[in-house]
């Protein structure tokens, strides 16, 4: 219809004589009142017509000719809005569109021939995954879903680091542990990972080695199996969710390959790397930042920003058109270095996208969790798993804008009821396959095949098909924005006006016919709200 109307409006445009219009662009307006589409079109060419806005859209209006099966009216609002509203048969046979799309409903081509990369967890293996983890995880994971529903080429990447003092601590933490379970403990430094998976660990070398690793170092047996066994524990945690890598990244082979020391060269044939205080400092002062920064410590350890800076001058070989960081809130004064950096190297950073996740607070009984890493006293995200289930771990850490602060209340997650979002959005689906398996146990119909759209005509009914075929605009404007919030906030209003429906429109009657119409727009809500559920990595259950 936008398609239709950009053409349209074309003629009109010219027919008035005014300059080319460019894209036209539509809004769906807020209040029901105001039609179905809007377009400002004749506000933004007021300027270049001499014209008010207004009688610029009413002579807009004076000229376009529509289809009036397909458009019902157009109305000059306030300023200038040109606003469309469109013929309930429109809206029917769109209806009879979708179901006949099933669940290719959604779909689309517009990142047709775009690769694109999802960089997201990344958390080094020094523990398991932690809710803070889980918010960047399903965020990714979803942001690559939408992107794929719209026709991009997607991977998911997981960038880590087995090296450096984290995983020297981890070393020793392991080695510690180890020689205390064969009787030589001692003080344990309050700087290494206490947790009892470090415990763990340590076992299963006694039960592997016995006492044959005693002089081993911190950074050799007890690193590597350290490493190995955390990371098939994330993988694992990960899998629980429904998100699987394409690629893990190892921040290591950039130092093996040469690559911070070739990124250091660059920089300094640029003037924007100089020693000073025993430290290399990247110049960013020079290019609008505001003070420069250190990227190789006196200690010869490089700080976050040059790894980073040699691992996404890697991407941009690997040949994406577009890569998207998801960072935790910790990451905001650094990536802006690194962006500062690609383009001082001739880079387009413009196609790489950071997307900063706040904090997440765990509320259990009113009260915060509080959580440190080290002292091990934090929720791991496969405990809040196996509390809540992975479908409300996943929707709850989605239902809220990664701009904001969330509050995961562990109360509301384990309710089984309405006030619960994710249930009542598989509850309104589960209800749906129930309603259509009733009818084909009835033998009234199955909510497939031919229907007459037109004895759709209540005002509820009505309703309820213009959100569903919002659907595909929906998850195409949530993919371009990466903000699965605005989509699942849509799914909770598709429920809602299900359930309106459902209230006041008795679905199985003696009326054949209209059983056989409201069955179809049943079939149609299941397939938004399946679709949406998927799109958003949460299970669609067929009962409850």
């Amino acid at each position: 219809m936008k398609a239709y109307l950009r053409e349209r409006l074309g003629a009109a445009l010219a027919a008035v004589g005014t300059p080319p219009a460019g894209t036209v662009s539509f809004e769906t307006p807020r209040q029901a009142g105001h039609g179905d589409l809007t377009t400002n079109i004749a506000m933004v060419l007021a300027k270049q017509t001499g014209m008010k806005g207004r009688d610029l859209a009413a002579a807009i209006v004076a000229k376009l000719e529509t289809d009036p099966a397909l458009v019902a009216r157009v109305e000059v609002a306030g300023p200038g809005f040109l606003n469309f509203t469109f013929t309930e048969g429109y809206y029917l046979r769109q209806l009879q569109e979708l179901v006949g799309a099933g669940a290719a409903f959604g779909r689309s081509t517009v990142g047709k021939g775009k690769n694109v990369q999802v960089e997201f967890v990344s958390a080094n293996p020094t523990g398991p995954l932690t809710v803070g983890h889980g918010r960047g995880a399903v965020f990714g994971d979803t942001v690559a879903r939408m992107l794929e529903w719209t026709g991009h080429a997607v991977e998911r990447e997981y960038y880590f680091n087995n090296a450096g003092r984290q995983m020297r601590i981890l070393g020793d933490s392991v080695r510690l542990r180890y020689l205390e379970l064969l009787g030589d403990g001692g003080a344990f430094p309050d700087d290494h990972y206490q947790g009892e998976y470090i415990r763990d660990i340590a076992r299963h070398l006694v039960e592997a080695h016995g006492e044959g690793l005693r002089g081993e170092g911190a950074e050799g047996k007890f690193k590597e199996q350290a490493e190995s066994e955390i990371f098939a524990d994330i993988k694992k945690t990960l899998a629980s969710l429904g998100i699987v890598f394409a690629s893990f990244y190892n921040e290591n082979w950039l130092y093996e390959q040469g690559k911070i020391a070739d990124v250091v060269a660059l920089l300094r044939a640029k003037d924007l790397a100089y020693d000073s205080e025993g430290a290399v400092w990247f110049r960013t002062s020079a290019l609008g930042l505001e003070k420069d920064k250190v990227i190789v410590k006196s200690t010869g350890e490089p700080t976050y920003r040059l790894p980073d800076i040699a691992y996404h001058r890697e991407k941009f070989r690997r040949g994406y058109d577009l890569m998207i960081d998801i960072f935790g809130a910790d990451h905001i004064a650094t990536f802006p270095d690194v962006l500062a950096a690609l383009k001082a190297l001739g880079l387009d950073e413009r196609r790489v996208v950071v997307l900063i996740h706040q904090f997440v607070t765990i509320l259990q009984e009113g009260e915060v969790v509080k959580m440190s890493t080290r002292k091990a006293n934090f929720i791991t995200l496969d405990e809040l798993i196996a509390e809540v289930g992975a479908d409300v771990v996943r929707y709850f850490f989605l239902m809220r804008t990664i701009s904001s602060h969330l509050n995961f209340d562990l109360a509301l997650a384990r309710k089984h009821s309405d006030e619960n979002p994710v249930y009542y959005l598989q509850y309104a689906h589960a209800r749906i396959c129930s309603i259509l398996r009733y009818a084909r146990e009835n033998r009234r119909a199955s909510g497939e095949g031919a229907f007459d759209p037109s004895l759709l005509a209540a005002p509820a009914e009505i309703d309820l098909i213009k959100l569903l075929l919002l659907f595909p605009e929906q998850v195409e404007s949530c993919a371009l924005a990466y903000e699965p919030h605005r989509l699942a906030e849509y799914l909770q209003g598709v429920a809602a006006a299900f359930h309106r429906f459902y209230h006041e429109c008795r679905v199985v009657t003696d009326d054949v016919p209209l059983t056989v119409a409201r069955l179809a727009l049943c079939r149609a809500s299941n397939i938004v709200l399946g679709n949406g559920l998927a799109v958003l990595g949460i299970n669609a259950p067929e009962e409850m």
